[in-house]
């Protein structure tokens, strides 16, 4: 499912307030590569165990949040931090 765009124009990342855009297929295959060796933590320090189908991205791409079915998880315990990945 893919996010409204009237939606995007408004959300944004709860911590930063940046902008948030959808992250492109292909860093949503890096991130499932990392996931699958069990190395990709959220900001909380707790393991995303889990594959991941779609996300949102900061506009300044350092913080990804999960979209579960079609549900921005905003969260900022959830966000993931792009520094933990090379050339993100």
């Amino acid at each position: 499912m893919t996010i409204p765009e009237s939606l995007l124009d408004i959300l944004c990342c709860p911590v930063s307030h940046e902008p948030l855009r959808p992250l492109e297929k292909a860093r949503v295959k890096k991130l499932n590569d990392v996931i699958g060796r069990g190395e990709l933590l959220f900001v909380d320090g707790s393991t995303v165990d889990k594959p991941i189908s779609e996300a949102l991205v900061t506009r300044d791409a350092k913080v990804v949040y999960i979209v579960d079915d079609g549900i921005p998880v905003l969260l900022p315990d959830r966000g993931i931090g792009t520094t933990q990945l090379e050339n993100f």
